[in-house]
């Protein structure tokens, strides 16, 4: 299991005084991805036009280029503002299937100041059922004190 705060200090000490958005998600993507093996795919959808998200910072394999708010896990982040706790992807109706071998997903949305929809952030995982709603407070958190401020 993660050390959340241990992870929290680190990312807040990485990201000390940077504003770019890129530069931090690419700094998240791999601190979060490399602190725990049931994380397979760790990475940003960013907002670039209206009801759009587009690849961001990642680890791991390829991802989905685009897409719309209207389709998948993201895009149901993206579209409620609320984060997205999927233990069975195959039980999400319109799931966007980017890589085969994922069996569960979580997906936070991430917001700057005034609650702007920056992107979200997507974890996807080989195992079914692998995150909890443990995962998703802690790096709620974590996205809240990195972007909320922006």
């Amino acid at each position: 299991m993660i050390d959340y705060p241990a992870l929290a200090a680190s990312i807040a000490s990485l990201t000390h005084g940077e504003t770019d958005e890129v530069a931090l998600m690419a700094t998240l993507a791999c601190e979060i991805h490399h602190a725990d093996d049931r994380f397979d795919w760790t990475g940003f959808y960013r907002v670039t036009g209206p009801e759009l998200l587009k690849i961001g910072p990642y680890q791991g394999g390829h991802g989905c280029l685009v897409i719309p708010f209207s389709r998948g896990v993201c895009g149901a982040a993206a579209r409620t503002r609320q984060t997205q706790l999927v233990p069975d992807v195959d039980a999400f109706p319109g799931h966007i299937a980017c890589a085969s071998s994922t069996r569960s997903e979580l997906v936070i949305p991430v917001l700057g100041a005034g609650g702007r929809l920056i992107g979200v952030l997507d974890i996807d995982s080989d195992l079914p059922d692998a995150f909890t709603a443990a995962d998703s407070a802690a790096l709620e958190g974590i996205l809240h004190d990195v972007f909320g401020k922006l």
